[in-house]
Order: structure tokens, then sequence, then C-alpha cells
């Protein structure tokens, strides 16, 4: 199946047949509100709540660190870069409802649970117990549920990246600082269990950062924070490394001049087992079309990005891309995220699970739904830990896949301020 770029995969979207109240089909959105956790209980000049923001039950319990939560309520939160009446997110919270009683039974069942959430492709993020939710001093909800790592883990597989960037003469001033910030937007969605690369050309190809020359590097904390920023096809089957799953270039241009159909016919026709989505930056839209072209002919996507506003959005639509062959394959794993404070677990939410009333879908097209996730306090998963079999000077440990270490008696990590609520 070749995956089509933008407007392909709208058209898709567009048959779609939302679940709508039955109150108000043709606009529920004007029929149905809901608890956000950035308006609850806040009231206007004249004493009445404002809208989406009604009473909202809070308790202090200790079993979420004395935070102030509703224990039988979730509630939403949505960014500020979100609009939170827009038809689309009103009709996915709707559909999300179902989620609360879950939440609840499995508290319930479990009371050694502590934050369970849904973070939804659409950009809200349904958190229980139900909390109200701090904006920072400007008054801005920064936290968008889908640039989480365990949100980015769980919607797709590992990745092998390289990242294409043109530095030619007209990539210059607001072009180039636009550039800048989308490879940065990318990097922030890789984790410890992708690679990536980054490559500047113009009449002539270097590796952006020379120590990484010839490599795919593992994109782990360290990795990322060089930035890889202050024209190789076979740049994987150079070094072997990498994780040897999806693998994808992402071209970051003003424009194409040709469609370079020659050597996509040499290096990735017709498996097309490497992706290739472009990024046209700019306003002009001179050599948008081969642009377009090479994204739709080789799996991937193709987007425009004119302005700093539109990087965030924009870049995060190659996340829904990848999603897709786990949702048609029917892959459905349980992803541990590495620690911080606490620990998630979180696992793909698709539009191919039977539970309605929460979904109402066409199978076949395979759309990323969001994902389910809960924290897991480390303390807990120690309690599992065989001591009585490690003899009298024997301890166990908690290692991650990547070598990192996550629980060990004699660790104390140095912290200056911790939020208790790891998301």
């Amino acid at each position: 199946m070749v995956l089509k770029c933008r407007t392909c995969i709208q058209e898709r979207h567009n048959h779609i047949e939302p679940l709508m109240p039955t109150e108000c089909p043709d606009r529920p959105w004007q029929r149905f509100d809901y608890y956000n956790s950035m308006l609850i209980n806040t009231m206007d000049e004249d004493g009445n709540y404002v809208e989406l923001g009604s009473e909202f039950l809070l308790e202090e319990n200790e079993h979420f660190n004395n935070l102030a939560v509703n224990t039988q309520q979730s509630n939403i939160q949505v960014p500020t870069n979100v609009y939170n009446k827009d038809p689309n997110i009103l009709n996915a919270i709707y559909n999300s409802e179902a989620l609360n009683d879950v939440f609840i039974n499995n508290f319930q069942k479990d009371p050694t649970l502590t934050w369970q959430y849904f973070g939804s492709s659409t950009g809200f993020f349904r958190i229980y117990p139900g909390i109200k939710w701090t904006p920072d001093s400007n008054g801005v909800a920064a936290f968008d549920c889908r640039n989480r790592n365990w949100y980015i883990q769980a919607a797709t597989s590992p990745k092998d990246i390289i990242i294409m960037v043109d530095i030619s003469g007209s990539m210059k001033g607001l072009k180039m600082t636009i550039a800048k910030h989308t490879i940065n937007t990318i990097l922030d969605t890789l984790g410890e269990n992708d690679f990536v690369n980054v490559i500047a050309y113009t009449d002539y190809v270097r590796y952006v950062e020379p120590c990484f020359k010839g490599t795919l590097v593992q994109a782990d904390l360290d990795n990322r924070e060089v930035r890889l920023f202050s024209a190789s096809w076979r740049l994987k089957e150079a070094n072997g490394q990498g994780s040897m799953c999806n693998q994808a270039i992402m071209l970051i241009t003003d424009g194409a001049m040709e469609d370079f159909e020659s050597v996509f016919e040499e290096f990735n026709w017709p498996e097309r087992r490497v992706r290739v989505f472009t990024y046209l930056i700019g306003r002009e839209m001179t050599f948008a079309q081969n642009t377009k072209w090479i994204a739709c002919n080789n799996k991937g996507y193709y987007t425009h990005i004119s302005t700093l506003a539109d990087v965030q959005e924009n870049v995060m639509e190659y996340l829904h891309v990848l999603s897709r062959p786990m949702v048609i394959n029917h892959d459905h794993d349980i992803i541990w995220t590495e620690a911080i404070i606490t620990y998630s677990i979180s696992s793909i939410f698709l539009n191919r699970i039977r539970y309605e009333p929460l979904l109402h879908f066409h199978l076949s097209h395979g759309i990323l739904l969001g994902v389910v996730g809960s924290d897991i306090p480390l303390m807990e998963v120690m309690k599992l830990a065989p001591r009585y079999m490690l003899g009298a000077h024997g301890y166990a440990f908690l290692i991650t896949n990547n070598g990192y270490i996550l629980a060990h008696p004699d660790l104390r990590p140095l912290v200056s301020s911790v939020s208790v609520l790891q998301v």
C-alpha cells in the first residue's frame, strides 16, 4: 500500500463518520460541554462559571502526593495552540468519555495505580483523576501530549531518520530560522530506540556534526542535545547500525527544481522501504509540485511550513503516517518508556479496537486515534524483585534495554525541583 500526500490523506479522512451526540447530530459541539482542566471552578466578574469551567470538586489525596484531585471524574487539558471548542476536538472528547469509567474501574481494582491518561491525536489530553491544570506565568499551557515520549514511542516503531536540510543561498533569514526550528522539532520526537543523523547540502554534501560522519547515532538525550545543527542513500548500509525498523528521510527545503526520479528508481523503488517526508519552507510555492511528488511517490508526506507557528503541527504529521502500518498489521504492543521519577507504560489506541460507543470508524483507513497510558511508580516495580533469593549482600536493580539504570539501591539522583505529575 502506497500512502499518499497531505491532500490525498485528507480526502480519506473526510469519509470517516464521526460518532455524534444524538441530541444534535448536525452540530454536536453546540450541545456538548466538558471539564476543561484549566477553566474548572473559574468564575467571571458576575459570579458565574465561565464556559467549560463548571464546578469540579477537588480534594487532597495522599495517594496522589497530596494534590487536590477528583477520583470520580477525569478532565481534559487542551494546549494553548489548540482551539478548545474546535468541532474535531469536541467530537473526539465526546467519543473518549467512556474512558472515564475504565479509569475508575482500573483504580478500584488496583489501588496502587497512579495517573491514567489518554493522549488524543487531535491534541487534547484526558487525565484521571481530574486535576486543576495551572498554566505558566504567561497564561500559556505549552504541554502537548503528542510531543511526549510515551505518546511518540507507542504511536510508532523505532525509527532510522536522516534529516537533509537545504542551506543554499535562497535559504537565508527567516527560512533558515524556520528550517532550524523544524530540525529541532523533529529531533524532539525521537527517543532512545531511534537513530538519526543530519546532512546539509548545497552544491556539495556535508555532515552537520563531523563526529557523526558516515553513521547513524542513537537519538538519546546526549546526542539530541548536540542538536546536530550549531546525500547519502547508502548511509544505512555503510555502517550497519540503526533500529532496523522504520526508515525515513526528512527533506527540508524551499523547493526542489527536479523530482530526482532516476535516484529513487535506483535506490528506493519498487520496495520503497525508505519513506521520504518533505517540508517546503517559506511562502513561495514555485517548486512545490516537485517537492510534493517526491513525498507522494515514496510513501511519505508533504507539508508546507510558511511560518514558525506552522512548525509544530506540521512536523507531527509524519508520526501519523508511521503509525498506519501498525494499525493495518494489527500491532498493539505495550511500550515501557524510560523513567524520570515515575515510570510510564503506554499503549497505542487504534481505530481497530471495537469498543463502542467510544469509537466509530472505517477499519481500512488505519487512523491513529491516540495513546493510553499509566504512570507506574518505580518502587512498585522494585517490590516485585526476588530479594529473598539474592543472599545477604545481594540486591536487585533495574536497567533499560539501552543501558540506563532505572532503579538501584545506591542510586541518588539529584533533582532540584520535581513535578509530582510526570506526563
